[in-house]
Parts: C-alpha cells; structure tokens; sequence
C-alpha cells in the first residue's frame, strides 16, 4: 500500500472548483466553487436537502462526485486511490459527524484517543486535554451508552480534534448542545483554527453558529457564494 505524497506547504489548504454531485441525472449540489486558507473558519448554510452533508462526504474523499475537482494543500484527492484516501485522512483529517459514529465498546478516553493510536502515537495528556476541552472531565472510563446525545457530540468533536488535523469539517457540531455548550464548542474550533492552522469548514443551520466563523457561504441548487 503506497502512501499519498505529503501536500505542499505552500498551497492554499482547500480549494474546491466547479464541483458537483449526482444520483443519476438529478444534481445533489453543482458548480460549487471555493477556497478556504489555512487557520480560515468558513461556515456553509443552505436549506434541508441542499446537499451540504454530501459535499462535506466529498471533501472528505468519503463519497465520490461527478465532476470538479478537490484540492487539500496542492493535494489533488481525485488522484488518490481508496488505500491512500485513507492514509490522508488518518493524518490530516478531522471529521464531527452528524451521527457521532462513537464507537460503542471503547470507553469514552478511547474513542477520544483513537486517531492517535492509528497514528501510532498514542498521548494520554493530549486525549485529558481534550475531555477537559469539551466539558467531559472525569467521564473517560465511561461507555458511549451512559452518556446524554448531547455528551457524545462532545466525544465526536474531542477525536476530530485531538490529533490536530490540518483540515476540519464538522457537520451540525452544535445541533445536540445547549446554547451555552454550543458557546464553548463553537471557541474551541475557533481556536483549532487559529492556533494550528487549520483549515475549518462548517455545515450548519444555525445562524448563530454560522455568525462565529469567518465567512458565511449558501449553498443553493446552483452552487456556493
């Protein structure tokens, strides 16, 4: 299994062009175009059944699009095959997912840890810095099934930070937290933006979410302004 060339620094650390997404005939979203630069926090917002999740499936080379073209840091992802997009995204990606996707048999500093431990570079001082990040101090030995919906989100958001990715995409990160969580979260991304370097991009319905990022991007049938 060859590993994908590491991005060139230099590089803008996204860009989209005229990208689109089909199911047969019928577009799921079309001509979208952007650029995101590095320690950049973009929010995207649109209307239910826009295709805002999809097009974040596709930035993260997680599904496929039928034409256009993604780049992360000079790093065309269309010339990847499957074993190197995950490659790439074991080390450069972080990934909140609407679903969590908290995996039930590990406890809770487990799940947090894992992309370093698949990293090979396992850091229990990382992972407590992140429990304690997201408001979750003395639930590590916790399973995911003895936590509120709202506490998973919290889980989900700690793994897609803790190995500092260079890119971040977060789907509804604040949609199971109260307003005052969803206050803390929304600083913490900030700051992975700011102080890392990373580029973050958002998906969201919520305008007050939307209105702690840098720009705010609509995502219509006709493509992302």
């Amino acid at each position: 299994m060859t590993a994908p060339p590491h991005p060139p620094a230099v590089a803008p650390a996204l860009v989209v062009r005229d990208l689109t997404k089909r199911y047969g005939h019928t577009p799921v979203f079309q001509g979208v175009h952007m650029e995101v630069a590095a320690g950049e926090f973009v929010a995207i917002v649109g209307e239910s059944g826009v295709g805002k999740s999809s097009l974040l499936n596709c930035l993260a080379g997680l599904d496929h699009w039928s034409e256009g073209q993604i780049k992360h840091r000079g790093l065309d992802l269309s010339t990847l095959d499957e074993a190197q997009l995950a490659l790439w995204r074991r080390e450069h990606l972080g990934f909140v997912f609407q679903a969590f996707h908290v995996l039930p048999h590990l406890d809770v500093a487990q799940n947090i840890g894992l992309p370093l431990l698949l990293l090979k570079r396992p850091d229990p001082g990382r992972v407590q810095q992140m429990l304690d990040a997201v408001g979750l101090q003395g639930l590590g030995r916790r399973l995911p099934a003895e936590l509120s919906g709202g506490q998973l989100q919290r889980v989900a958001i700690a793994r897609a930070l803790v190995h500092r990715p260079g890119l971040l995409l977060a789907d509804e990160p604040t949609g199971n937290l109260d307003p005052t969580t969803a206050g803390q979260i929304m600083d913490l991304l900030q700051t992975q933006a700011r102080e890392t370097g990373a580029a973050v991009v958002l998906v969201t319905h919520s305008m007050a979410a939307a209105d702690r990022a840098d720009r705010v991007l609509n995502l219509t049938a006709d493509g992302c302004r």
